[in-house]
């Protein structure tokens, strides 16, 4: 029987341990995955420390992984036989980006991203470009890539090219005077999209996907808008931003207000990536709260940090906890729609992965150590565990 090493959590509240697994073999719709690099990511350690998610003990957790694709399951799309232009998943040829099904397996822990060998469900899993993206930089794509996307879903957002012709607009930039131009007729993009907590890595992809969404000229959004520290606000400004905001100075809300205003615009959708929700409410209902909201709707913020218990409700705000469904067709859906853009979207250099990986250690035993530098705090910046060559 084949076996592996993996990262195996024992207990609530207990490290990781390194142990032999039995390598499993893909069912129906799977990829066995040998695994290059993880990622680690804050639900990491909320499931370490907490017990987050886990139903029973041994497992094995993780989310985001880089490598090859080592075996396929069937009814899995492997480019012989198969129709469109893909994705295709070749044996010991396709090297991709995964988002591990641990926590929708009930944790099992054949699914799990902390080992040796993974199994992923194919939608889960996005083919690299053939060149020009490690496997450091992959492992910080799936859940950076798959959060925002999934708060523009939630929120209710078209996606980029699926506006609807009731909405469309022209796809001039706030600021730039049509009055006298063929544009006359069409309405103007008149939406910023604020982007809190934006030098996370989830922010940081949030930004670039939000640019992607300004750049659609069926969108409403004329601006995107961020927060983050001082030290990075050059780098979210790299990445899209047409305004990023010190989210430290204590008039940073009023400074946000003001400067759409000042633009002419309307802020109805935040996505919070990291940091705290008063401030996100506080900005959308300077524009939809009391007597304020317009045709009755309401601004809505996609928050990927869980919803505190006794988050205050701010009248012509709505939050929304950002996960995909529960349903697992529906999720399935969800993922192939997500990883498949985001492989488009990788290939023709519309968005890089960002920000950049830190290597905080080499094989599954380093996993403790990076997610307690994690739980320090971290800025700008994605740890990394290198587990294979």
């Amino acid at each position: 029987m084949a076996t592996h090493l993996a990262a195996v959590s024992l207990a609530k509240g207990e490290p990781f341990e390194l142990q032999t697994r039995p390598t499993p073999k893909p069912g129906p719709g799977e990829l066995l995955i040998e695994v290059k690099s993880v990622a680690l990511n804050p639900a990491d350690g909320y499931m370490r420390d907490q017990g987050l998610f886990i139903p029973t003990y041994p497992t094995v957790i993780g989310f985001d992984i880089s490598g090859l694709v080592l075996e396929v399951g069937d009814n899995v799309p492997a480019g012989a036989t198969d129709e469109g232009p893909g994705p295709f998943f070749r044996p010991g040829i396709t090297c991709v980006a995964a988002y591990a099904a641990s926590v929708w397996k009930s944790c099992d822990p054949d699914y799990g991203a902390f080992q040796e060998r993974c199994l992923v469900p194919w939608q889960h899993a996005l083919p690299l470009p053939d060149e020009g993206i490690s496997w450091n930089q992959a492992a910080t794509l799936p859940v950076a890539v798959e959060v925002p996307l999934n708060a523009w879903d939630a929120m209710g957002i078209s996606r980029v090219g699926k506006a609807t012709a009731s909405s469309s607009v022209s796809a001039t930039p706030f600021g730039v005077d049509t009055s006298g131009g063929t544009q006359k007729h069409k309405k103007q993009k008149r939406d910023a999209l604020l982007i809190w907590g934006a030098s996370s890595s989830v922010g940081t992809m949030g930004v670039q996907s939000a640019r992607l969404l300004r750049e659609d000229r069926d969108s409403s959004f004329a601006a995107v808008y961020a927060t983050a520290g001082a030290a990075n606000q050059k780098y979210i400004g790299s990445l899209g931003a047409d305004r990023v905001f010190n989210y430290k100075k204590p008039q940073v809300v009023d400074a946000i207000v003001s400067a759409a205003r000042e633009d002419g615009l309307v802020i109805r959708h935040c996505f919070l990536a990291t940091g705290q929700l008063a401030p996100c409410q506080a900005v959308l209902n300077a524009f939809f709260g009391d007597d304020q909201g317009r045709e009755n709707q309401k601004a809505k913020i996609g928050s990927a940090p869980v919803i505190p218990p006794d988050a205050e409700e701010v009248n012509g705000v709505e939050t929304i906890f950002v996960m995909p469904s529960t349903d697992e067709g529906e999720r399935l859906a969800q993922f192939r729609y997500w990883m498949a853009t985001s492989r488009e979207n990788l290939a023709d250099r519309t968005i890089r992965p960002s920000p950049e990986p830190r290597v905080v250690g080499k094989g599954l035993g380093a996993i403790n150590v990076g997610l307690d530098v994690l739980r320090g705090g971290v800025s700008c910046t994605k740890l990394v565990v290198e587990v294979a060559e």
